[in-house]
C-alpha cells in the first residue's frame, strides 16, 4: 500500500507551510506587519493596477490607499468588514481581526482622521 508516502508528503507540506507564515508574530505580543499584510491581502485590488484603485480614481485622489492622508484606522476596519461601494465585505476567515487592525494602523499611520 502506498499510503505512507502520501501521508509523509502531506505532513512535510504542512510543516513547510507553517514555516512560511510571514505575518504571524514570532513572539507573542509583537506587532503584525501592516504593510506586508496590506500587500498580501489588499494589494491585488488596491495596488497600482487593481480594480479597487481604478474605481476609486473616479471619486477620490489619490486613489492609492497607501498615498491617502485622510484614512482613519476605524474607517478602514469598518469599510473592510461591511464593504463599501463595489468592495465586498471581507470576512474574518480571509483577514483576521488582528491582521485587519495591523493593515488599518499602517494605512492610517501619521494621518489625520477621515472627514
Amino acid at each position: 500500500m502506498r499510503v505512507w508516502p502520501i501521508l509523509l508528503g502531506l505532513a512535510g507540506s504542512a510543516a513547510a507551510l507553517a514555516q512560511v507564515a510571514p505575518h504571524k508574530p514570532a513572539v507573542p505580543g509583537t506587532p503584525l506587519d501592516g504593510k506586508g499584510l496590506f500587500q498580501e491581502k489588499c494589494g491585488m485590488c488596491h495596488g497600482p493596477t487593481g480594480m479597487g484603485t481604478g474605481l476609486l480614481k473616479r471619486r477620490v485622489q489619490p486613489a492609492m490607499l497607501e498615498q491617502r492622508t485622510d484614512l482613519a484606522a476605524d474607517y478602514v476596519v469598518a469599510a473592510a468588514r461591511t464593504g463599501i461601494g463595489n468592495m465586498p465585505a471581507i470576512p474574518r476567515g480571509e483577514v483576521s481581526d488582528p491582521q485587519l487592525n495591523a493593515i488599518a494602523a499602517y494605512l492610517a499611520a501619521g494621518k489625520a482622521p477621515a472627514k
